[in-house]
């Protein structure tokens, strides 16, 4: 399929699932050859709530990357079917999905200080990405940058506009860089532990302005996160994942019941409010959940 006409099809398989996954595998070399971060990761979703979780290096991050296409140069991606919209994406260069990223998926990720650009102020990188996809004129880029930054609850929009990322806080950070990702309406939203980097006290107000924006505009949405509670309540089902291998797929609202042992174990790890206890239970990894 060229660039040229990837948009027509979109528009002609809406209703087709956002992702399909089949067998995916991901490695990068190392010192004794391949090694596989991911590992025949097969799944689907639609315009849901899909939430990703498991442990650091468990293999989260770098399939939401492969999505979009922004794993590192030296990996090597295997997979039966790697679709967006039904749009087969192996083989995709890196202007067609140029040509994807931003105007039909976009990425929210963990820290906005390092995410957005020093030198630029708030608004001037709105802007950008508004003029990039949707083609806007200065003016109306502009206008439509001050009604994103309202859209995300800012205070005084027009002020905000012009400052750059180091005059505000990490929450409002987040904000302008969700506001940059929703400029040209997506269809699919990656939020890579989008409040990780944040104060506690305003973690809950991020996450209630993405579930809100992603339900308003009828986006599917991809939450990575570490958090098991999190996830269940801004999710509808949760994959589980472990050493770049899914566990399992639950319902968000059956995860305090999961019937894997791993699942388990991540939920018998949280600490507890309502008793004090003297040591908090260890994990202990099967390694069959490995063959």
């Amino acid at each position: 399929m060229t660039v040229s006409n990837m948009r027509e099809k979109d528009l002609a398989h809406r209703d087709l699932p956002l992702v399909e996954i089949e067998d995916l595998s991901v490695s990068f070399p190392g010192r004794r050859g391949w090694e596989t971060a991911v590992r025949n990761v097969s799944f689907s979703m639609g315009r849901e709530r899909l939430a990703i979780v498991g442990e650091s290096g468990s293999g989260k991050s770098i399939t939401a990357r492969t999505i979009m296409g922004l794993q590192p140069e030296n990996a090597k991606i295997e997979a039966a079917k790697l679709n967006f919209q039904g749009i087969d994406l192996r083989g995709f260069s890196e202007p067609q999905f140029a040509q994807l990223r931003g105007r039909r998926m976009a990425m929210i990720l963990q820290d906005p200080r390092q995410s957005l650009n020093p030198i630029m102020t708030a608004g001037a990188q709105i802007v950008e990405a508004c003029r990039l996809h949707l083609k806007d004129t200065r003016k109306a880029a502009r206008e439509r940058a001050l009604h994103l930054l309202d859209s995300v609850r800012i205070d005084n929009p027009n002020r905000v506009f012009g400052l750059y990322p180091h005059e505000v806080s990490g929450g409002m950070g987040q904000r302008i860089m969700i506001a940059m990702m929703l400029a040209a309406e997506p269809d699919l939203l990656i939020a890579d532990e989008p409040t990780s980097a944040l104060d506690v006290s305003v973690r809950a107000d991020v996450l209630d302005l993405i579930d809100r924006l992603v339900s308003e505009r009828g986006m599917g949405l991809i939450l990575i996160s570490h958090d098991l509670d999190l996830v269940a309540a801004y999710s509808d089902r949760v994959i589980v994942m472990y050493a770049g291998r899914i566990m399992e797929t639950v319902s968000a609202s059956a995860l305090s019941t999961a019937e894997h042992p791993y699942t388990k174990g991540l939920m018998g790890c949280r600490p507890s409010l309502d008793h004090k206890v003297e040591w908090l239970p260890v994990l202990e990894r099967d390694p069959q959940w490995l063959t």
